[in-house]
């Protein structure tokens, strides 16, 4: 793959997280994968979380290695689906990865991210975020998965049918379970079927682009959720798409930023592509 093809923008949105966000940009100084920018979108009321200190020096030391990043304002805030049409827009890479501003992430997750997006032909693959304060908490009746052991298809999943039940695997620290039992650390990654990824999910951008992106950001009210989901229902629906087993990518496990959560996307629009 030529350095062009291997650009990865890493695009952030966050919103009053100063040290979540530091730790977050923190574990990108020690990906194994090279060829990548960062874009940090702030939806603060006060200070921007990237004008902390300890933010500022984790820019600085990307930078200096050689990694591109612009650190934008967007405001008013007008939902996440907003904030991550504004993201998908100042990207110029061929993939996207979207990581949450409470994600760490191990060394080689881009690396690996990006081998298992360009070999399967998917239009995204998810790092599913594993919350380590459940790992002693297991959950038998939630960890069922299903392989992708061919090509990664299209699928048509939709709320209320039997694979939106796969999201069970993202809760707590199910996927640490189950990946320490059939993925173990040495062994080659796997894909398997999700419903959705929250937290860390890279896509084909132009791709992600064709199906309209986040742009049905207008037809939902100001305070929502779900807007990942949708979008990653609409670029399964046409490429398919996948989960990444073993995970790498961690929660932070803070409180919520979007406390109210009535209007949830794929809930309150069609998932088709039709609809995009």
């Amino acid at each position: 793959m030529n350095r062009e093809a291997a650009r990865v923008d890493v695009l952030i949105p966050t919103c009053g997280r100063p040290a979540a966000l530091a730790a977050t940009l923190a574990t990108l100084i020690g990906q194994t994968h090279r060829e990548f920018g960062v874009v940090v979108s702030d939806q603060s009321d006060g200070d921007a979380s990237f004008d902390s200190g300890e933010a500022r020096s984790i820019v600085r030391l990307l930078e200096a290695r050689g990694h591109a990043v612009r650190l934008l304002r967007n405001l008013p805030r007008r939902g996440l689906a907003q904030q991550r049409q504004f993201l998908l827009e100042q990207a110029r890479a061929p993939q996207v990865l979207f990581i949450d501003d409470d994600v760490l992430l191990e060394p080689d997750l881009i690396a690996r991210m990006l081998a298992a997006l360009r070999d399967s032909g998917a239009g995204f693959v998810g790092s599913a975020v594993i919350g380590l304060s459940y790992r002693d908490d297991e959950r038998p009746h939630q960890q069922a998965v299903e392989f992708w052991d061919g090509p990664v298809e299209p699928e048509e999943v939709r709320p209320g049918t039997p694979a939106w039940q796969r999201h069970l695997l993202h809760n707590a620290a199910n996927l640490w379970h189950v990946q320490r039992r059939l993925c173990p650390p040495g062994t080659p990654s796997r894909l398997y079927k999700v419903a959705w990824t929250g937290g860390c999910v890279m896509y084909d951008t132009a791709r992600l682009r064709e199906v309209g992106g986040f742009g049905f950001w207008q037809e939902l009210p100001a305070e929502h959720c779900g807007e990942d989901v949708l979008a990653q229902l609409r670029v399964m629906a046409r490429w398919g798409g996948c989960g990444l087993m073993p995970s790498g990518a961690y929660h932070q496990e803070l409180p919520t930023t979007v406390p109210v959560r009535d209007a949830d996307a794929p809930y309150l629009l069609t998932a088709s592509q039709r609809a995009a």
